[in-house]
């Protein structure tokens, strides 16, 4: 079955089109966070595994590591300050004191 894509309407091809970029936008995006992420942060450990899903699964591939196959990290919890809060204003600290006496 040889389709040209001449014949199909403009609106399938644009369809097409877009859904080319998005599958190869997810490919990239799953690959590079499948590369970077430490194996013992993917689920089952294994890369591999996963790098064939994204390869071979299509669409499908990509979205499935994106959503199930990292391991969550948790968020970062930053620690209250033990610092004392300042006592003098910004402007004060910046500009200096202001003086009373002076008329302006």
């Amino acid at each position: 079955m040889n389709t040209d894509l001449s014949t199909l309407p403009a609106g399938v091809v644009a369809v097409l089109v877009v859904l080319v970029i998005v599958q190869l936008a997810l490919d990239v995006v799953a690959l590079i966070d499948l590369y970077r992420r430490p194996a013992d942060r993917v689920v089952s450990g294994n890369k591999w595994i996963w790098l064939a899903v994204i390869l071979l699964v299509n669409l499908i591939g990509a979205i499935l590591y994106l959503v199930v196959g990292r391991v969550r990290t948790e968020a970062a919890v930053v620690p209250p300050t033990s610092r004392p809060a300042p006592t003098e204003s910004i402007a004060d600290a910046l500009y200096g004191k202001r003086d009373d006496t002076d008329p302006r």
